[in-house]
């Protein structure tokens, strides 16, 4: 094993009240691409600022190689002193480095280098900051929330870019499928301390469940070691009184362990506040255009959503998703063609921008909308302090102006305040931008069994892939030309649909180009069929992915066991490993019989 690069060892750290870091370390080694994960507020980015040098330990120890570079993506970038994004993004190169990455990058994220970094917004602020850190390609890049702002397309890239880097990587994300597919470790911040995994994030959620269960029984078995204790010193024969002292201390080094013991923090419980039902028909679009200038959003578009579809849109930036969300939900109208909004809607919108948020307004004036103490609930009254704990806000936060809270509690402060109202209709723009893995897993499950109707975007493709009914893309994926076309599930459904549909313009195309004497002996001849091999893969398909499934569930059963992982951490992540392989190749056979599926639709008209 090669020695660390850099090291942080039982860190410490607080703010005032109870402390951030107690006792949490970070170990990286050349060619790591690990994630830190971790709640909102677990002080993730300042682990990662103590790893940068940008924030001092109170206590602790740090190494860093003396000879290794280090880069930090930072949040709020500065410009000062740089005419153009392109000076700026060289600035971060050191002798040696090629010129040419800088320009390669820039290209890769949207910017030409010429912009005036006054003049830019705040994703192309950060793309300027990825293309700065990542040029010189440092021993090791820490990178805080680097798809935040990024379009699908070049998240996808970026993917590209940090699994064959040099550059020891650790990452901070909220993007699960991105941090599946680069990660090779898990460092879990929680509590105030760190854990490590060495594998990487698609085994973490299991590995933290096994964790907490077993923790919850360690606390479990005190405590009955506690009872009998007290049970002992209470009857136990008086003439041991001296061994009665030792054992009076332990009871209360016991006692104070288990009161001192600090849970795991409590996850996000709310419901959505029922509405009226709405029209079976919630929208309908005939037509719809939109243009800016010479330059095409939207090409003739007509779609119908439905009572309790949830639609999807994607596409890079500049694409015109909003555009399009606007004008289907009536907040824009279209050059031509016709949008008719149904009956009975009520609209609750989170908006990417947050525009919502007044920076000096409180949290519970927020949420009561300046009424008092207590608001409206599915027709039941709460007081606000009782509501926000639901949302894991503290009662003293009540007061506390929004403009102090992080990016993450913000959107958590949005949801509450929506979910607070009836609605069935949900408008969410980029929804998933700063929630940490759990909040997103209950927006998964608010919008999943959702009674009304959902139109979101998003970048996130394990987001679309668990809620989506049908997902509306450019019909040009690279150069959006103003075509739409809806696909009828998630992202990853969308992708298989775009690529046969790419293969059968092939065929057709090539068939184009056959001379007509050809064209003719073809049209002859008997209808095209599926060969055998074809025809003998989509009939037993179905029984191989069936018995996958079931090897699948018979190590879920397996990795089930709470004391699995604390016994036999060996076999825990043997199992692990055999889910993965099955996963992966369930995933190959259901993508492989969906297009022999379509091929045969196809060819039998």
């Amino acid at each position: 094993m090669a020695p660390p690069i850099l090291k942080l060892d039982d860190i410490f750290l607080s703010f005032g009240g109870a402390p951030l870091l107690a006792g949490a370390g970070l170990q990286i080694e050349p060619g790591d691409k690990i994630c830190l994960v971790g709640r909102n507020g677990s002080g993730k980015s300042t682990l990662l600022k103590i790893a940068a040098g940008l924030v001092e330990a109170q206590s602790g120890e740090v190494f860093r190689h003396p000879s290794s570079t280090v880069r930090y993506l930072e949040q709020a970038p500065d410009f000062a002193g740089f005419n153009t994004v392109q000076a700026y993004a060289e600035a971060g190169l050191g002798p040696g480095d090629d010129p040419y990455r800088v320009t390669y990058l820039l290209s890769h994220l949207g910017l030409s280098g010429d912009e005036d970094p006054r003049m830019l917004s705040g994703g192309e602020s950060r793309r300027a900051a990825l293309a700065r850190v990542m040029a010189p390609e440092p021993d090791i890049l820490l990178l805080d929330e680097p798809t935040n702002h990024l379009d699908l397309p070049t998240i996808e890239w970026l993917e590209g870019e940090l699994q064959k880097t040099r550059s020891a990587l650790v990452l901070i994300s909220h993007d699960r499928r991105f941090l599946e597919k680069v990660s090779t470790a898990t460092v879990w911040l929680d509590r105030g301390t760190s854990r490590r995994l060495d594998r990487g994030f698609a085994h973490f959620e299991a590995w933290r469940d096994q964790v907490l269960e077993a923790e919850e029984l360690e606390q479990h078995k005190l405590g009955k070691s506690i009872e009998r204790e007290e049970h002992w010193l209470r009857y136990g024969v008086t003439a041991r009184r001296k061994r009665n002292m030792r054992r009076l201390g332990e009871l209360q080094t016991m006692r104070s362990n288990y009161r001192g013991h600090k849970g795991p923090q409590g996850t996000v419980q709310a419901t959505v506040s029922d509405a009226q039902e709405s029209g079976k028909l919630v929208i309908e679009a005939d037509k719809i255009t939109k243009s800016f200038g010479e330059r095409v959003i939207v090409t003739p578009f007509s779609i119908r959503v439905h009572r309790g579809d949830c639609i999807g849109l994607v596409g890079p930036n500049g694409a015109g998703k909003t555009t399009l969300l606007k004008m289907l939900t009536g907040q824009l109208s279209p050059d031509s063609g016709i949008v008719k909004l149904g009956t009975n809607l009520e609209i609750a919108t989170l908006d990417q921008k947050r525009e919502d948020l007044d920076p000096e307004d409180t949290l519970a004036n927020y949420l009561t909308d300046g009424r008092g103490e207590n608001l409206l609930v599915n027709g039941e009254q709460r007081h606000v302090t009782g509501y926000m704990k639901e949302f894991l806000f503290q009662p003293e936060q009540a007061r506390t102006p929004i403009r102090n809270l992080s990016g993450g509690e913000r959107a958590r402060l949005m949801l509450a305040r929506i979910l607070s109202r009836p609605t069935n209709l949900l408008i969410l723009d980029e929804p998933t931008n700063d929630l940490d893995i759990e909040t997103l897993d209950l927006l998964q499950e608010i919008v999943a069994g959702f009674p009304g109707t959902v139109i979101l975007v998003s970048h996130d493709r394990d987001f679309l892939d668990r809620t989506v009914t049908s997902t509306i893309a450019p019909a040009v994926p690279d150069a959006p030309d103003g075509r739409w076309i809806e696909y009828a599930g998630g992202y990853s459904d969308m992708l298989v649909q775009r690529k046969g549909a790419l293969e059968e313009r092939k065929r057709a195309e090539k068939a184009a180009e056959k001379p007509k004497t050809q064209q003719a002996t073809a049209s002859g001849s008997s209808k095209v069929k599926l060969s055998f091999k074809q025809k003998f893969a989509l009939e037993n398909l179905p029984k191989e992915m069936a018995k996958t499934e079931a090897e699948i569930a018979k190590r879920e059963q397996l990795m089930a066991d709470p004391n699995l992982f604390t016994r036999d951490p060996a076999a825990f992540n043997r199992l692990a490993g055999e889910m993965e392989k099955l996963r992966a190749g369930l995933t190959d056979m259901e993508e492989e019989w969906l297009e022999l599926e379509m091929l045969r639709e196809e060819l039998e008209g």
